[in-house]
């Protein structure tokens, strides 16, 4: 039916990723709705003056009375990295190292495509599944904010959606090097999902200590969120972004040359 890898990937990953689109597409429009009587509030400068510098600083409360702060401070630097890390992680874990599990990766070992080439499709399906799911969401962003009164220009929204795409690719991809190399999804997901907490960790210290400003730059959660990430533009951190995905993926490369079928699940 399928004439490569790279297509029966995509078709496997079609009834979830349409289900997570219409998941994020909704939770923004929600939130976009929600704008006109935040903005609406009197005294709403006031009011955030009040809350401690620490959380201000956090939430860059100050940005919230402008369509882009309270977008960024609700959704693009809270739930929607959320969202996106779930999906890839778990998308990245399901790609290899599932296969292997269900006993289905040996079908693809067993024909003469050779074991790179089935990690690059695998990972080529990952990144156009995130990608798709990043332009649902620079569509949500646009139709809300046109609907509601946010302000949002086309440029800031593909900035913003970007760099949620860019930032859940890499850790995708990561899960998806990690369940090559072992063949297990847990320990695919779990070095994932604990990687991008210490990248949180780390990018909220910096934030809220001083002393840990320093780190910040080498957290991918930094290098996403830098002056946004909606509304930031075309950020040089997003090619560190990139460039983690690339090395990750050369690692994975020759994982499953010369695996032995007969324990490929």
């Amino acid at each position: 039916m399928f004439r490569n890898v790279f297509l029966k990937s995509l078709y496997d990953a079609r009834r979830g990723l349409i289900g997570w689109s219409i998941a994020i597409a909704v939770l923004v429009l929600l939130e976009c709705a929600l704008w006109p009587s935040v903005r609406d509030m009197p005294d709403l400068q006031q009011l955030y003056q009040s809350f401690p510098e620490q959380l201000r600083k956090f939430f860059n409360l100050d940005a919230m009375t402008t369509g882009n702060g309270f977008l960024n401070a609700e959704l693009f630097t809270l739930m929607l990295p959320g969202l996106f890390l779930v999906y890839s992680i778990g998308h990245g874990a399901r790609t290899l190292a599932g296969e292997e599990e269900r006993g289905t990766l040996e079908l693809l070992l067993v024909t003469p495509v050779s074991g790179a080439r089935i990690v690059v499709d695998k990972a080529l399906a990952l990144a156009v599944s995130v990608v798709a799911l990043g332009a649902v969401l620079f569509t949500a962003t646009i139709v809300g904010s046109l609907a509601f009164g946010l302000g949002i220009s086309a440029s800031a929204a593909a900035g913003g959606a970007l760099a949620l795409t860019l930032l859940g690719l890499e850790y995708g991809v990561l899960a998806l090097t990690v369940g090559a190399i072992t063949g297990r999804r847990t320990t695919a997901i779990g070095i994932a999902a604990a990687a991008a907490a210490a990248a949180y960790v780390v990018y909220a210290a910096g934030l809220i200590l001083p002393r840990f400003e320093s780190w910040q730059p080498y957290s991918p959660i930094h290098q996403a969120f830098h002056n946004g990430p909606l509304g930031a533009g075309l950020q040089l951190s997003y090619l560190w972004l990139l460039a983690g995905t690339v090395v990750l993926t050369l690692f994975a490369l020759p994982a499953l040359d010369g695996r032995d079928i007969s324990t490929a699940h």
